[in-house]
């Protein structure tokens, strides 16, 4: 997942520091299962043979599947597991960013989209309609290992710490009555943090256009791409996203990314307990705020709470 996962306890809970450590293994563990950059991986397995026929997965990732299955159908398909033909095209997925052109990215978008992913929830099968097809779960991967870390907690009996894994995602288990402090910063918006959060027993993602990029004739591309054009994602510079559930934040944050303002607006509105908090690329570096969640606090710094 090429990021650093860090466990964070208040001074009390020093003594959980094995917890921690327990909770760190489960990382490796999945990205040993999870990650596209080890040929011994079950996805892995499945980008090199779902497309000559069905192939066998454990209950983990195939739910896993599913689940970003059913996250794709409600963004309309801005959220898209299968984008990594597009990010080779364009030249991301080596840190090797290119502007290519039309007929390539035509080319691409023929091998991107779920509908070409056959689950066969009775047989729990993975099958690709077209050779050429690949996943990839980084748009997911960090938030559901945070998830399994505070499942491990738990069972340890830590009933506080704050996860991070890269700073992205983040999940803050128990804490006092006014929840983890987190501040949200933008790597393209220089004034300072965003907003400030007080978060509890939920989770916390975030997505923006700063990571990578490639600047053509002073045109600047970002990584995240839209699967439904093919292009880059424009519009809005960071996205974030508090749910309960980790690997959903950390999938609606690029989703939202994505599909802008519209879209999470239009999901906050019909999904409870998700709150999104967007920043146009209109100038402003005025964040909106749409939705709420239980356990989660906002305030934007520029004064108005929410």
């Amino acid at each position: 997942m090429a990021c650093r996962f860090e466990v964070l306890f208040s001074g009390e809970k020093a003594g959980h520091t094995a917890s921690a450590g327990s909770a760190l293994d489960e990382v490796d563990r999945i990205e040993a299962e999870l990650t596209v950059f080890r040929e011994t991986s079950a996805l892995s397995q499945i980008n090199r043979e779902a497309s000559d026929g069905p192939v066998d997965v454990d209950a983990e990732l195939f739910d896993i599947l599913a689940l970003c299955r059913e996250i794709s159908d409600r963004t309309g398909g801005a959220f898209d597991i299968t984008s990594t033909p597009l990010s080779r095209c364009w030249g991301f997925l080596r840190r090797q960013g290119r502007l290519p052109s039309q007929e390539e990215i035509d080319r691409a978008r023929a091998l991107v989209g779920m509908s070409g992913v056959q689950l066969d929830g009775e047989r729990r099968t993975v099958r690709f309609a077209s050779p050429g097809m690949e996943l990839n779960l980084g748009s997911i991967g960090k938030g559901y290992a945070v998830g399994q870390m505070a499942q491990v907690l738990r069972k340890n009996g830590v009933d506080a710490a704050l996860l991070s894994a890269g700073g992205s995602s983040v999940f803050a288990l128990g804490g006092d009555a006014e929840g983890w402090r987190v501040d949200l910063n933008s790597r393209q918006v220089v004034r300072g943090p965003l907003a400030q959060l007080h978060l509890r027993n939920v989770a916390l993602a975030t997505s923006g256009t700063g990571e990578q990029f490639v600047d053509v004739k002073g045109t600047r591309y970002g990584h995240v791409l839209d699967p439904r054009t093919g292009w880059p994602a424009s519009g809005i510079l960071s996205a974030s996203v508090v749910t309960r559930e980790p690997s959903v934040a950390d999938a609606l944050s690029t989703a939202f990314l994505v599909g802008g303002l519209t879209l999470a607006e239009q999901y906050c509105a019909s999904h409870v307990d998700t709150l999104a908090v967007l920043t146009p690329d209109d100038g402003s570096e005025r964040p909106r705020v749409f939705g709420r969640c239980e356990g989660a606090r906002v305030n934007i710094f520029s004064g108005t709470p929410t």
